[in-house]
């Protein structure tokens, strides 16, 4: 099975981004679907089964909520050639504190990748009619700090088909008061 560990996002946050949206100009875009909108902290891959009580019991640590806000829009790889649009996140460090403590209880399983920005996909970008035009669209955003707290994170499963990814929460680690 195929997993990743995110971050939900609360629905007024979703209900932004999906309205934000409509302000791109230009472009044919893929938007991430409103319900599937998260903070991936963590990608897996696939998993054997067999590995999933060990995976659970190493992903219970212990770390505060984190405040969090939108703050600004970003492309993949660049913004010269956009592929993705994406909202980048802050205090960045805070959520790199979360996502490192993951991957050190995670690394003897799962070595690879350990690149991370703080980031939420919300589009992939299919083709540009007028660079130009798309550019002053984005540009033209106001963007609003929208800020949220991060209670929790969770082991999701995700199955890819042609209508788009299905996820599955399997796991639900709640973030401390501290």
């Amino acid at each position: 099975m195929r997993l990743f560990l995110a971050i939900g996002l609360p629905k007024e946050i979703k209900d932004y981004i999906f309205d934000l949206e409509k302000k791109f100009k230009e472009a044919k875009i893929t938007w991430v679907s409103k319900k599937n909108l998260h903070l991936t902290v963590k990608f897996l891959g696939e998993v054997q089964e067999k590995d999933l009580p060990m995976i659970k019991e190493r992903i219970k640590i212990i770390h505060p909520k984190i405040k969090v806000k939108l703050s600004q829009i970003g492309f993949f790889p660049n913004a010269k050639d956009p592929k993705v649009i994406w909202l980048a996140l802050e205090p960045e460090k805070e959520i790199i504190s979360l996502q490192q403590k993951i991957d050190a209880e995670l690394l003897q399983l799962f070595p690879h990748e350990q690149k991370f920005q703080a980031h939420l996909t919300i589009g992939r970008i299919k083709s540009i009619r007028r660079k130009e035009d798309f550019f002053q669209s984005v540009k033209a955003i106001q963007l609003e700090k929208k800020e949220f707290e991060m209670t929790s994170f969770q082991l999701m499963k995700s199955e890819l088909t042609k209508l788009g990814p299905i996820y599955e929460t399997l796991e639900n680690i709640p973030l401390s008061k501290m």
